[in-house]
């Protein structure tokens, strides 16, 4: 007779999904991170203002604050001081997340427009 997997907790490994879910994380900071430096790099030479580096900065620090979240999160959690719903530093993490995304944004919308006016 094989073993009912709802029967008990015992057959469930509550690591893996905590695990797999940092990892999501590490390549979405590792995406966003790459973005950023390409924005650092292209965007002050395209749009001739070097101001426009401070855009792809605002991404390496969020992708830096998305990388040690996650670290964090995924370590409190096996050394079990964390419950699964809370999270170390609150909203502030995909708040600036959501920032960064809507100047790198806003910058590739403006390059467009420059490019398209020459």
């Amino acid at each position: 007779m094989s073993p009912n997997l709802n029967a008990g907790s015992e057959l469930i490994d509550v690591g893996l999904p905590s695990e797999r879910t940092a990892l999501a994380w590490r390549r979405t900071a590792l995406s966003v991170a790459l973005g950023s430096l390409v924005a650092f790099r292209l965007l002050p030479e395209l749009l001739g203002n070097p101001l426009w580096a401070g855009a792809g900065l605002m991404g390496v620090i969020g992708a830096t604050l998305m990388w040690v979240t996650s670290e964090r999160r995924y370590r409190a959690f096996h050394r079990g001081e964390v419950p699964m719903p809370h999270t170390p530093f609150g909203a502030w993490p995909l708040f600036i997340l959501a920032a960064c995304v809507a100047l790198l944004g806003l910058g590739a919308l403006a390059l467009a427009i420059n490019l398209a006016s020459t």
